[in-house]
Parts: structure tokens; sequence; C-alpha cells
């Protein structure tokens, strides 16, 4: 390696010429660039190119002069190191790294510089995260905090996860909710809808889910913090600063402790509610690339590019960042790891995982399984374009047999209940069209090899792709779709031709029977909120920068649809109760689970001989989307007991069935020996 000797702003540096960003050393020690203690704090930023590093010190986040500046020094491993003696904390910090070897525009120019910076890995920062924030971290932990612990929990199939956006959640007055839209919203009990029913957490535990999964809750672009009374809305799919809660979500954006503080309030009323909490991750690309921690700190270390030297676009926002680059990936090990230990977080959700690597997905998961095996790790088994990385190597839905322990998404369970991703107008089972059954057979058993399902008539899938059932997130519907109740009005033809859409209660009947094939899936079941309420966006399919009116929840549906909230937690809670529903192991299910013969749109299985260690000896699940009734042979000639029958849960009985059953139009019927 050449190493070649700059002069910059009086100071003599050794430099090495890299002949590429892949002959960059790897940063030993943590990627976190701020060590602070009461008599000295201590910063390192690796960027190996730079020919200089300073670092400014101010009095706000907002401040024009620095209160202080200094040079940081050069190390082996291509970071750049520098203390301050004394107590910073509530002082905001920034890097600003300067690079000889840019393309200046003129003579005139000075050295070329970046902008400034809070470094990759900031975990407290000021308003709209531009800088970063000295700060005591135990200083932001409320009252009990060192006794949090995550609700017990003995395997990953008990899960039963709930989709959750803050603003969504809680924005609408009819919440009952004083801090609307924030994360304390999460932390008040008692709150009431106008008709006197729970909401906010209250309705969670009502409902009986083990898991939220909260849509990116981290530092991200698209909301101007000193801007809140704008009430723009964004999903936050756009990151900034990917270790520190957003700002616009805290009560004081400018007060670098409170979106802290706030959040791990709120992950701490979970935990005391009985609900882990799981956070969608979207470490595949950045707000933009330009303006990026990434870029400003090592330009062109962190993304892909094309052959042609063009930024690669996996993730359809303009960039991929590189997972497979040691730095990337000690970046995003590292990261998962700080929201567990500082924040107490029990799962993550990977956006768009198909376009990170395996051997990182599986890092993390080995890294996870040593702090605690129940933790949950699954993401997006596809990407939004094809990613510049060699096939075998991506965490893929296909690839998930080298993936032990991480799910996917299962599109092909989703697509075969209500219709294609690619038109809002195409129906499937929901809608009374054949041809879909052995889609829901293949999310019935979790993409594990079944010799009761066809693979050939499989949409998507020619193969299972689950080592274990536990690795299918079953679901219908999520954030980045329509709400099912919209999807519905789109693709079912009503029955009364005289109408434009189906009637609501045919509306309410296919909701409880689409929800009733996730929540008896042998993968872990997945729901988007708002669903149990019969919500609705209008129609709109993409919703991530939609106003209130669109995307906030109206709590007054509670009312109007507190059979179908009934139905849903009913259901949750069967499945609790009974182990056959969730048995976690490929070998069980193949033994346990039997698929019986239907007519067309009909699916029905049996779990036979105590299935899962199950008290009931036999458990039989009949789902019908016909808009008429169906007969079915039950598997013996004993007595069955219903405690699924005509839109209702009621697990001490709805009646008794011998020989065979009636399946109501529309409907699901589930009965025990």
């Amino acid at each position: 390696m050449i190493m070649a000797t700059v002069a910059f702003v009086g100071c003599q540096v050794s430099k090495p010429n890299y002949e590429s960003v892949n002959n960059y050393p790897v940063k030993s020690g943590s990627v976190k660039e701020v060590t602070y203690s009461p008599q000295q704090t201590d910063f390192s930023l690796w960027s190996p190119n730079a020919d200089s590093v300073r670092l400014s010190l101010y009095e706000s986040s907002e401040a024009l002069e620095p209160i202080h500046t200094q040079w940081l020094k050069r190390q082996k491993d291509g970071s750049w190191q520098g203390s301050i003696t004394g107590d910073w904390q509530g002082k905001f910090y920034s890097f600003r790294v300067w690079d000889d070897q840019r393309p200046m525009a003129n003579d005139q120019q000075p050295k070329w510089e970046l902008e400034e910076t809070p470094g990759i890995f900031a975990v407290a920062v000021g308003v709209n995260g531009r800088r970063g924030a000295i700060i005591d971290m135990r200083s932001t932990d409320p009252e009990g905090w060192s006794n949090d612990r995550r609700p017990a929990m003995e395997r990953q199939a008990d899960a039963v996860v709930y989709e959750l956006h803050h603003r969504d959640f809680s924005i609408d007055p009819s919440s009952g909710v004083r801090n609307r839209g924030k994360f304390l919203a999460l932390t008040e009990h008692g709150t009431l809808s106008p008709q006197g029913l729970a909401t906010g957490i209250d309705h969670l535990k009502e409902l009986g889910v083990t898991h939220v999964q909260l849509l990116p809750s981290y530092d991200y672009g698209s909301i101007d913090e000193t801007r809140l009374d704008d009430n723009r809305y964004n999903w936050g799919y756009d990151p900034i600063n990917y270790n520190v809660p957003e700002g616009s979500y805290s009560t004081d954006p400018y007060d670098p402790a409170a979106r802290i503080r706030e959040f791990k309030q709120m992950i701490q009323a979970l935990h005391e509610a009985g609900i882990r909490v799981i956070l969608d991750v979207v470490y595949n690309h950045t707000f933009d690339v330009a303006h990026s921690n990434f870029t400003l700190t090592a330009p062109g270390y962190f993304y892909r590019t094309r052959e042609d030297g063009s930024l690669g676009n996996a993730s359809g926002c303009g960039n991929e960042t590189a997972s497979e680059r040691p730095m990337m990936r000690k970046f995003m090990l590292e990261s998962v790891r700080w929201w567990v230990e500082e924040y107490h977080l029990d799962g993550f959700r990977f956006d768009l995982m198909a376009i990170h690597d395996i051997e990182t997905m599986n890092a993390i998961r080995a890294m996870l399984d040593e702090i605690d095996p129940t933790i949950l790790l699954y993401g997006e088994g596809w990407a939004a374009e094809t990613p510049q990385l060699e096939e075998t190597l991506r965490p893929i839905k296909a690839n998930c047999t080298k993936m032990p322990g991480i799910g996917a998404f299962s599109d092909e369970m989703r697509d075969g209940l209500r219709g294609p991703f690619s038109d809002d107008r195409v129906g499937a089972f929901l809608a009374g069209l054949p041809g879909n059954e052995q889609s829901i057979r293949f999310g019935l058993v979790g993409a594990v090899e079944h010799p009761g399902v066809e693979l050939d008539k499989v949409n998507y899938s020619d193969k299972p792709w689950a080592l274990q059932p536990t690795q299918l997130i079953a679901y219908v519907s999520c954030h980045d779709d329509m709400m099912l109740t919209d999807r519905l009005r789109a693709s079912v033809k009503p029955a009364d031709k005289g109408k434009k859409v189906i009637a609501d209660d045919e509306l309410m009947r296919l909701d409880k029977l689409a929800q009733t094939v996730v929540l008896t899936s042998q993968g872990l079941p997945f729901l988007w909120n708002g669903e149990e309420l019969m919500r609705d966006k209008k129609g709109v399919h993409n919703s991530y920068c939609s106003p209130d009116s669109i995307n906030a929840i109206d709590w007054t549906l509670k009312a109007r649809n507190r059979d179908l909230c009934a139905y849903y937690a009913g259901l949750i809670a069967l499945r609790k109760a009974h182990p056959a529903f969730r048995m976690g192991d490929a070998d069980a299910v193949r033994k346990h689970l039997e698929f019986i013969d239907t007519p067309e749109c009909t699916v029905a299985f049996c779990l036979k001989d105590n299935a899962g260690g199950d008290a009931w000896k036999e458990i039989v699940v009949l789902l019908n989307a016909n808009r008429k009734p169906v007969e079915i042979a039950l598997p013996t000639q004993e007595q069955y007991t219903a405690v699924v029958a005509n839109g209702k849960v009621d697990q001490q009985g709805l009646g008794a069935y011998k020989e065979k059953a009636v399946v109501p139009a529309q409907s699901a019927l589930i009965l025990h020996l």
C-alpha cells in the first residue's frame, strides 16, 4: 500500500492510497462515534479516505457558530479519533470531512469538504437529526427501566403480530388519547372512544395480540420536525439516523433526551401490558445519497453500484446499501444490538430484506440467539428491483432454507386469498374464484414441505421455502397496500348486480373468513392495525404520504363493528389456548395436519392426534368462500363440537356435528373432538 503525505491546515497527515473502497480497513471496536463521561467525551469517526476530519461542538442544535473545534487524528483502522475533557453533556456536535482528491469547480475553490454530519451511528440528535447530541443515556431511562423485561414467551410460534403506525393509531380525536400521534400515546390507559369503548394500549390488550410491529420509528427525513403544525404524514421509510427515535413522535423534537425517554416509556408500558415490540428497520437504502451520513463519512463505500458506476436501485428509492461490505455489516449488527440492549426491543422486521445478503442476516440471527432466541427476525423476501448482488447470496424467500430462524412474508397466501398485488380489481379465493386453494394450503402449513400441497398449483413458489413453519408470516393485508375492506370492495363483484360494491354484511363475512385463515395458519399470524374495526382508506392503495383523513383510525368504528372485533379477539384466544394451531415444527405439521378433499373455493384440514400436545383430540377447520353453503364429510363418525360457526367464536361450544357439516356461505366452521 502506497502512503501519501498530505499537508492540511498546518498538519502533516499520512494517508493510504486505496485502490478501491473494497480495500478500506475495518474499524476496530465499536462503530459508535461518541463515548460520554462527565470527565471526558471521546469521538471516533470511520472515514478511511479522508484527508482531514474536524469536530465541531455547538451550544444548540441550530447554532451557527461552534463553541469548540478540533482536528481528529487518523488511526490505522481508517478511523479518526479525539477527546475533549470536561462535562459536555447537553452540547451538540458534528463532523466535517475533507478530501483533497475531490474535483473542484475551479482553481480558486478551497479544498473540497463535505457538509457536517453527526456520523453514521448517532444515538442522540437535535431537531431534524442534523447534529448529534452528547448525552448520558442513563439519564434518559424512565423510572423502573432497569427492571423492564420482555414478556414471557416460550417459543416464536406463540406470536401474534399487530402492525401499527404511531400516527394512524392515535391521531384521530376519537381515540381519546392526550398524546395523539406520539410514542406516549401507547402509555395511556383508560382511553375511550366516544361510545365508551377501549382504545389505544387497552384495545391491544383486549384484542390479545402478543407483539406490536411499529412502522419505522427511527429518525427519518420526510417530516420537518420544526414544522409539526403542518401535519405532514409519512410512513418513515426514508432513513436519516438509524439509531435514534424519530423526533416528530416525541413531545419535543428539540430536546434530544425527550424522544429517547418517551420511546423507552412506550416500550415499558407495552411490556407491562404483556406485549412485545418489533421495530420495522430499513437498512436497505437511505433518504438520499448525496446528503446521507454514509456519504458524508465514507463516500462510495456503503452503496452498491452497477457496472457503469450508477447507483443500484433495488429499493426503488434511488439507492441500495451494500450489506456484504464489512463495515456495513458491522453497522447493521451493532445497530440491531443497540436497539435490543438500549431499548429492550423484542424483534425486527426488515424492509426489502432481499436487498441484503444471507451472511449478514444469519450473523444477526446468531447474535440475537445469544441474547434471546425468542426475539423475532423476519422481513420481505423480495426487492423493488433486482439487487446488484448474486441471487444465491440474497435473502429472498427461495433462500429461506439457508436462513434458519429468519422469516419472510407469504405473498402466496396473501394473494391466494385476496388477489394479486399488481391489480386491486382482481379477486381470488375470497371473491369465490377457484384455483387458489393450493396457495392457501401452502400458507396454512407454513411453506414447509407437505404431502397435502400440490406445489404446481401454488402461485409464485413451486417448492417449499421454509425449514420450519414459523418462517412464514401469514397475512392478508399490511400497511403498503389497500386495507382489506377496500380490496374486497374493489375485487369482489356484488351479488346484487344493481349495486356497485358488495353489501356490508358480505364484507363482514369475508373479513372474518380471511383472518380465520391467517389465525389458523402454522405460520406466524400478522394483522394490520384497524382491520379488526373494518377500517378503510377510502380506496387508496399506497397511502405513505396521504393525510390523516385517509390514514387515521376512526375509533367510532369499534362500536359499529363490535362483532368483528370480538371475532378477531376470539380467534386469537383460540389460537393461544390450543397449541395445535402453532406446532412450530415441520415434522409435527406433516404428522398432525391433514387436508380434507373439498369442492372448489373451499379448504379444509384436520389437526389430529392431539396435535402439538393439544387437549383436544382432533380439530377440524372448514373454510368456505362460496356464496352458498357447502356440505363436507367429517373425518370420523364421532360427534364434534363447534367453537367457530356463523361468524362467532365460543370455546364452550356452538352446537354439535356428526358425520358431515354444512358450512354456511363465506364463513369458517371450526370443530373439535
